[in-house]
């Protein structure tokens, strides 16, 4: 299909200004756990803390390309903009081209990665297929090395995610929607059982993969990286208690890396949307990230954290305090004495400062101060803990009384430079910078012209 943009054929560099922009949505494209050393003869490399990531001035990660192949899509997904309704300006790249993209990108340092998404172009398969050419080129034909993170396309042909799974270090497929009710509302052409039979096939793929690898040393690896998904959250009224028992059966059942949540941003208008007054659900996002951090390190359920009578997080606590102060009846607890796994669910101690209490009280009686050295967030723990069977100070165990001293004077949490999380940070972007960058010096950069 040929574009135009004032009546010419459309540039490398127009595609990836719609291109980028229409990825911006998609929050699934975090990369960690994969270990890949340079072999001496291909570009980039890989190492087991995760890609060497670059920070934006607000937090956001720039260190991935992240693009679609292409925004032309046959599905009407009521939330996307993408959608086939909407009227939007389209591209599509060619495998080619994100190759070239790649290459100039990572030879000049801006990125360390690519994640790589797609609308769905004719039919699912050739979708896939697309990407998997593009993967293909880029390992085999350019040597590139370093980070990829690709989706699988629900519906595709089972062999080619198959064939993708041993080029990319990642792989997602998002779940869209947390319900299979609210799938069937919003995004009528999208179907639950579509979206979990390629996780589950990449999942008994990668356990296959262990097998091979421990008896063949030098047996490809499939999808090093793990899996992960995203939920949409806001679109539709599931509460925080139905969002965390979905996130914790995919964890158990999948084996995912991480549930990525994304606050709903109404970029369509579509009447069947909902109208949130407030705008997109940010802090509830945050909330969520915390409680499913809680899922995966610190030992709790979903149901220990909400219940169908308190289905909602308080959002002015983070969620290990709001379980806290409704279970006083744990509390205090006696840091000299307390194993790990009760003190992972004191307010004000992490997993860090959790090992450094345990490993300090073998030779010392710790006391307040002691815990303060040891980076226990003390504003905290206060309420919770006591030494040598003392607290802090003299504080009630009441519920109201808690709360009352955790919120005062709390500072709002920032969501970035424009208030909103969901912004795609440019590939530009640096404070050092004393003006903007020209379109023309950009370009120059994105196609290697100098």
């Amino acid at each position: 299909m040929e574009y135009l943009v004032n009546g010419k054929e459309m540039s490398l560099m127009d595609k990836l200004n719609i291109l980028t922009d229409a990825a911006k949505y998609d929050v699934a494209c975090t990369s960690s756990g994969v270990e890949r050393q340079g072999n001496g003869k291909s570009i980039g490399n890989c190492v087991a803390s995760g890609i060497c990531h670059s920070f934006s001035g607000d937090g956001r990660c720039i260190s991935l390309l992240k693009i679609l192949m292409t925004n032309e899509c046959i599905y009407d997904c009521k939330y996307c903009r993408n959608r086939c309704s909407n009227d939007v300006p389209r591209a599509t790249f060619t495998p080619g081209e994100i190759c070239t993209l790649t290459m100039e990108f990572y030879r000049r340092n801006y990125i360390e990665g690519l994640f790589l998404s797609s609308g769905i172009i004719q039919n699912p398969t050739i979708t896939m297929e697309l990407i998997y050419r593009t993967l293909f080129l880029l390992r085999s034909h350019y040597g590139f090395n370093g980070y990829i993170h690709v989706k699988a396309i629900p519906g595709a042909d089972p062999e080619i995610i198959r064939r993708t799974g041993f080029l990319a270090d990642r792989m997602s497929v998002n779940l869209e929607l947390p319900t299979a009710e609210g799938l069937h509302n919003l995004a009528p052409n999208k179907h639950r059982k579509t979206i979990l039979s390629p996780m589950r096939q990449i999942q008994n793929g990668i356990q296959a993969n262990k097998y091979d690898l421990a008896v063949y040393r030098n047996a490809p690896k499939f999808v090093a990286g793990g899996q992960s998904t995203q939920m949409i959250i806001g679109a539709t009224p599931e509460n925080d208690y139905q969002i965390l028992n979905v996130a914790e059966s995919l964890y158990d059942k999948f084996a995912l890396k991480r549930v990525f949540y994304s606050a709903f941003v109404n970029v369509t208008g579509d009447k069947a949307l909902p109208v949130l007054q407030g705008g997109p659900p940010l802090l509830r996002e945050h909330r969520l990230y915390q409680a499913d951090w809680l899922l995966r390190f610190y030992g709790f359920k979903a149901a220990e954290l909400l219940d169908e009578k308190r289905p909602f997080f308080n959002v002015m606590l983070d969620p290990k305090e709001d379980w806290a102060v409704r279970h006083l009846e744990y509390f205090p607890v006696e840091v000299n004495k307390a194993p790990m796994e009760v003190l992972l669910r004191v307010p004000g101690i992490g997993v860090t400062s959790a090992r450094r209490i345990v490993a300090a009280r073998r030779s010392a009686v710790l006391t307040f101060a002691d815990l303060k050295k040891l980076r226990v967030v003390l504003k905290r723990a206060l309420f919770f803990v006591t030494c040598s069977g003392k607290m802090m100070y003299p504080v009630k165990l009441d519920e109201d009384y808690i709360i009352r001293n955790l919120t005062e004077e709390r500072e709002r949490i920032q969501f970035g430079s424009d208030g909103m999380s969901f912004r795609q940070m440019s590939l530009f972007d640096d404070g050092s910078f004393t003006r903007p960058l020209r379109q023309t010096e950009i370009l120059q950069a994105a196609v290697g012209e100098f």
